[in-house]
């Protein structure tokens, strides 16, 4: 059957069922950047589709330029917009933010609406807590593209072999598309687009031990103890809900967290940070505070009538802020000074889909969260719409109040927040997790592709809940999940209230020494990491990369989602991934601690050609000094060379906004039987060498491992064979 013949079909079947659909025409299109188009439907209204996307609104640089073949259709269906954009040869798709299924995205669809999804139950997983409309296209030759549905309302994202559409259950709104030399390229432009994560603090890359809820502080303060007893490498500490009193926000418990500031004092002085939960969700209390002062200031989501908006959350009855209001996000941001004033570290926005436990109504009215229709008040350059609207940014809207407040409490600091709803272009507020994920085979192999293809949607810092949230874990998942989950870019591990004990010494002792080799590996490797997330906070790079990067033009890597890359120049394959697909060309096998390529559950670590790698020296914690000595892994390519660098600062602070950073250049030659290996670079005002006096290399040949030693102004020799 031809096109016409289609075409025809589907109108008189639109005729019957009583679907008004039209075609739009574009109004505009304009070259917004290099190989960045931006498309404007005629009839498209920001006041009806705000951008919540794009870091800031796109300016003009010239017409499109000749040849461009990448332009989307607009249609009209029963007044929802719809976009697509058609598609030709063999191209492999990626993207599509927080998802399940395949890394390859081919044949798939997903649901754009932020949900509470328990172990991704949820519509079968097709819908979870972050909404990302968008998609990336690599061709046979190693080109890209992607595509950005600049929309935040209520849709669907379908991606085949022929076409990807977008379907909307809103206004008209803007497309970007963004054609490259390459799928790194394209990361670039998306970032240009919706801008980058900010540098973490350092302390943020090490491991996170989280429970539903460690409660009363006592066993706070035990789980510390016990990581310090027993040398297992730790740097955060988690407070879920139960530090609350009665669930209530920005309070802590009376008997169980008396004194806060005591709790985080004792624990900073053990090398630990705390990370507190705070959701949305204020409890319905005339004598609670928050809620008496978020009812002075007006800025609670209200129902058509006027009335407040009412939603069953953990403390019962809550109100939720207008986080669209101007007003409403300073109301919120001021919240934390008081509460990081009792020397909290970092925050989790939790439940901010938002989820609303609507149980008491019969299933095919619950929604999860507030009514389509609930009214948002909007301001400054966000207009009054409809909760249908506003919900897949509500997340992303109340990071950046809480990441503002933690700012202006804590000015001296970097922010660490992690967020569980969010919006395509929140990473510039917060980081985020896989959500609420089972402590399964299935879901332990599927954070690989989840995390990788958030790193491909403009977040780089994700990660699952190592060992799996729900349900009770086992030593070997456990062992298995934790001995490639070190080498992820946010590495915590989590339990749910009713399960057994998940920490790395819960399993016995066997268990404990392979948990106890993954995270040494991990922080020898955190100087590595460090540098990984520097090159994405300037470059929108991720830290975790599908093993294709390698090389974009060899089919056979396009669906590899076992083994995976971080950076460009090392290689993890999991210990359950028993023949994974990887790159050809040198990539030596790397040992980072005492028996970890005896253990059975560590991941293997390769290390590409060509390149350096930066290590530290096993420490507890990011107090202590990493750089004694610095090691660096060297691999050579075929002429006998590599490169690699280290990025370093004080790990905390903006001073490095101001010149006080390191970013050291390294190179390597082979001569012969000597490998000559010296800093070739240095950029930054940091001095160096006060933190840098010995520099041990190691040179990985040919199955071998070859050492010296030196430092930053003689550089070293290593004899090989």
């Amino acid at each position: 059957m031809n096109i016409r013949k289609i075409t025809l079909l589907l109108f008189t079947v639109f005729c019957i069922a009583g679907i008004r659909a039209a075609d739009v025409t574009i109004q505009r299109s304009t070259l917004v950047g290099n190989g960045i188009v931006e498309f404007i439907p005629t009839g498209f209204d920001k006041n009806k589709t705000p951008s919540l996307i794009l870091k800031e609104e796109p300016k003009s640089i010239g017409n499109v330029p000749a040849g461009w073949s990448l332009v989307p259709e607009f249609t009209v269906v029963n007044n929802k917009a719809n976009a697509k954009l058609k598609i030709s040869g063999d191209v492999s798709l990626y993207g599509g933010g927080e998802v399940t299924g395949p890394l390859l995205r081919n044949g798939q669809y997903i649901k754009l609406w932020n949900t509470d999804t328990g172990a991704y139950g949820v519509d079968g997983g097709k819908r979870l807590y972050q909404s990302h409309p968008w998609v990336m296209g690599v061709r046979r030759d190693g080109t890209a593209f992607g595509i950005i549905f600049d929309s935040s309302w209520k849709s669907e994202l379908y991606s085949n072999s022929t076409e990807i559409a977008f379907n909307t259950e809103g206004a008209l709104f803007r497309v970007y598309i963004i054609d490259r030399e390459s799928p790194q390229e394209v990361l670039k432009g998306l970032a240009e687009l919706t801008g980058t994560i900010q540098m973490p603090p350092m302390w943020s890359l090490g491991y996170h031990q989280c429970r539903f809820s460690y409660t009363p502080d006592s066993r706070v303060r035990e789980v510390a103890e016990t990581f310090r007893a027993k040398n297992i490498p730790c740097d955060v500490l988690w407070m879920d809900i139960d530090y609350m009193d009665g669930y209530r926000v920005f309070t802590f418990h009376p008997q169980n967290f008396p004194d806060p500031r005591a709790l985080n004092d004792d624990l900073h002085k053990k090398g630990f940070k705390s990370v507190y939960m705070i959701d949305p969700g204020v409890k319905v209390d005339n004598n609670y505070s928050i809620y008496q002062s978020g009812k002075a200031n007006d800025v609670w989501v209200k129902k058509p009538n006027g009335e407040e908006y009412h939603g069953k959350v953990w403390p019962g009855d809550c109100t939720f802020p207008d986080f669209t209001m101007p007003h409403a996000r300073k109301w919120w941001a001021g919240l934390y000074k008081d509460f990081m004033a009792t020397g909290i570290d970092g925050v989790w926005n939790d439940m901010n889909e938002p989820a609303v436990n609507d149980n008491e109504l019969p299933e095919n009215m619950r929604l999860g969260t507030m009514p389509y229709e609930t009214p948002h008040r909007g301001g400054g350059d966000l207009p009054a719409g409809p909760h249908l609207l506003y919900h897949n940014a509500y997340g992303r809207l109340m990071v950046e109040a809480s990441l503002d407040g933690i700012k202006a409490a804590q000015p001296e600091k970097r922010p660490f927040l992690l967020t569980r709803a969010n919006l395509l272009g929140g990473q510039r507020y917060a980081a985020t997790w896989t959500g609420d994920n089972w402590a399964g085979t299935e879901h332990m192999k599927l954070s690989v592709p989840m995390s990788l293809t958030l790193g491909l949607s403009g977040q780089p810092y994700s990660g699952p809940d190592i060992g799996g949230f729900l349900n009770n874990t086992s030593g070997e998942l456990w062992a298995e999940w934790l001995g490639f989950g070190v080498f992820l870019p946010f590495v915590r591990g989590h339990a749910c209230a009713g399960t057994n004990d998940k920490e790395p010494w819960a399993f016995g002792p066997e268990i404990e020494k392979t948990s106890r080799i993954a995270l040494e590996r991990r922080y020898r490797l955190l100087p590595f990491f460090y540098t990984l997330f520097y090159n994405s906070h300037k470059t929108g790079l991720p830290v975790m990369s599908p093993v294709f990067f390698a090389n974009p033009k060899d089919l056979r890597l396009r669906t590899e989602e076992e083994a995976f890359l971080l950076g460009e120049d090392m290689l993890v394959v999991p210990s359950f991934a028993k023949n994974p697909t990887l790159p050809y060309g040198i990539w030596e096998t790397v040992s980072l601690v005492n028996g970890d390529m005896q253990d059975k559950y560590q991941a293997t670590l390769k290390v590409r050609g060509g390149s350096i790698i930066p290590a530290g020296k096993i420490i507890q914690n990011t107090t202590e000094k990493s750089f004694d000595p610095l090691t660096l892994i060297v691999c050579l390519n075929e002429q006998g060379k590599a490169t690699g660098k280290l990025y370093t600062d004080a790990g905390e602070g903006w001073s490095f906004e101001c010149g006080d950073y390191g970013l050291l250049t390294f190179t390597a030659e082979r001569n012969g039987n000597v490998v000559n290996i010296r800093m070739s670079n240095k950029e930054g005002k940091r001095k160096i060498e006060k933190e840098i006096k010995t520099i041990n290399a190691e040179v990985l040949l040919n199955g071998k491992v070859y050492k010296g030693t030196g430092s930053l102004k003689s550089g070293i020799k290593v004899t090989v064979n």
